[in-house]
Formats: C-alpha cells, sequence, structure tokens
C-alpha cells in the first residue's frame, strides 16, 4: 500500500475522531501549524523519517515541539502512529487531513499566478468569482511569476486558466512558425 492510501487512511480515522469530540476545528488548527512547522524544518520531517531514531525519542522530540500547545488528541494521534513505527507518514498524514477537511467541507483550493503580486482587492474579487463560479467555498494562494510578463495563470483543482501574455505569445509564435509565407 502506498504513503498516501495509508496516510489517506490514518486521516480520515483522525478526522472521524475529531468529530466525535466535537474538536474538528481546533483539531484542523493544530494540524495545520505541524504542516507549517515541518514545511519550514525539514530536519524534523529528516528525523520522523529517520528508521534509526528510536520511536521513544520520536515521541519525545514531538513532545518537546508540540506538547504544551497542542490538543491532546493530536498528540495522542502522534504517539500512536510513532510508536507504531510509522512516524513517516505524519507529514503526509497531516496534509491528507487537511484535504480530506476540505472536501467534506466543501472547500476547493485554488492557486493563482501572476506577473506581479495581487492587491487585497483583486484576491477578494478573484474568490468572489471562483466561489460563484463553482459554488464551493475557496482557498485561494497566490504566487508570482514575473516570467508571465503580464496576466495570471488560475487553477482550480484540476483545471487551469492561461490568460498570461507569455502564454499568448507563446501561441502566436507556434502559429507563425506553422505558417510558410511564400
Amino acid at each position: 500500500m502506498s504513503e498516501i492510501q495509508v496516510a489517506s487512511r490514518y486521516a480520515k480515522s483522525l478526522i472521524d475522531l475529531a468529530q466525535e469530540e466535537i474538536a474538528l476545528e481546533p483539531i484542523k488548527s493544530d494540524i495545520e501549524t505541524f504542516i507549517a512547522v515541518c514545511k519550514e524544518n525539514s530536519q524534523l520531517v529528516a528525523v520522523l523519517k529517520n528508521p534509526i531514531i528510536s520511536p521513544a525519542k520520536k515521541v519525545a522530540i514531538l513532545d518537546s515541539l508540540f506538547g504544551k500547545s497542542m490538543h491532546k488528541t493530536v498528540l495522542s494521534f502522534f504517539r500512536i502512529v510513532t510508536t507504531k513505527m510509522r512516524s513517516e507518514i505524519l507529514f503526509a498524514t497531516a496534509k491528507e487531513f487537511v484535504n480530506e477537511y476540505n472536501r467534506r467541507k466543501g472547500i476547493v483550493n485554488a492557486t493563482v499566478t501572476s506577473a506581479a503580486a495581487l492587491s487585497e482587492q483583486n484576491k477578494q474579487e478573484l474568490t468572489a468569482r471562483i466561489k460563484e463560479a463553482i459554488n464551493k467555498d475557496v482557498v485561494l494562494q497566490t504566487k508570482v511569476n514575473p516570467d508571465l510578463i503580464a496576466g495570471f495563470v488560475l487553477n482550480v483543482g484540476d483545471k487551469q486558466y492561461d490568460a498570461s501574455v507569455a502564454s499568448k505569445l507563446s501561441k502566436l509564435k507556434k502559429e507563425f512558425s506553422q505558417k510558410v509565407i511564400a
């Protein structure tokens, strides 16, 4: 079974438990904190994936980092998974937890890449238009890529809308190269 499949099963179990305990929002917040810490500190992920480091040492590290700030259910989950020698999937499980949460709440992730940074008003307007078009809540992430020259590329789920000048110039170049002038 692949890591993603295992992580997805663990994430679904954790989200079901969070709902039973009526603590879904605080647990989701703690999971997002864990993801952020892992992204900022690749050494933590390396420690969790290292089979040489004992589960007890990994539990001690997780407790020292998160013991005072996280929900008891999250800490218990970390301890159980680590003790069962599956700590290498904690980061993937956390990401799958957020994906499952978004799926259950009808939230879609969208990414807009633009040539220049978008203003808050532009972000709000774009979020509102996407929400209206797909009839779901939207979490919008922004990226800047000056190579686009102008315009933007919008990804919503598995769909992409490319309104960049770079893309249009590329299409024109392709059209010109295919048409030979006599």
